[in-house]
């Protein structure tokens, strides 16, 4: 019972932003998963403010990189649903896998280790080792 107890205070206790991220949805919208999901994986809106995602979308002929310009009607179809969708937060961090709850989550499941072990290149290849609702963390702990 005191277990029970204290895993309740401890939920209730957690950022917001951490607590969203474990609960977050996948993204439902056809045009966001198949524009975002044709490069990398569609990341989860509300893994970022939407202050974020307003400035990644009206930045996208320099999207870390690469040139992921989208005619404006798509670019503003995606960005209402991933501001509407955003998570909570102040500023405008542009990398999901710079963020306190992203480092803490995933330090603590040794995921530099993993990365290693499978020769993932990147941090944001969040598929390498997340590859649908129905699993852990990593199949192979």
């Amino acid at each position: 019972m005191k277990k029970l107890i204290l895993s309740t205070i401890l939920c209730l206790t957690i950022s917001p932003t951490f607590a969203e991220a474990g609960s977050t949805p996948p993204i439902t919208d056809a045009l966001t998963k198949k524009e975002c999901g044709a490069c990398h994986m569609a990341f989860q809106a509300r893994f970022l403010p939407s202050e974020s995602w307003s400035k990644i979308m009206k930045s996208l002929e320099n999207h870390f990189g690469e040139d992921a310009s989208l005619d404006e009607a798509t670019r503003n179809h995606i960005e209402a649903y991933l501001t509407s969708h955003a998570g909570r937060g102040k500023g405008a961090p542009q990398r999901i896998t710079e963020l306190r709850w992203f480092v803490d989550e995933h330090q603590e499941h040794g995921f530099k280790r993993l990365m290693k072990k499978r020769n993932i290149k990147s941090v944001a290849d969040c598929v390498a080792c997340h590859s649908g609702a129905d699993r852990g963390y990593y199949d192979d702990d």
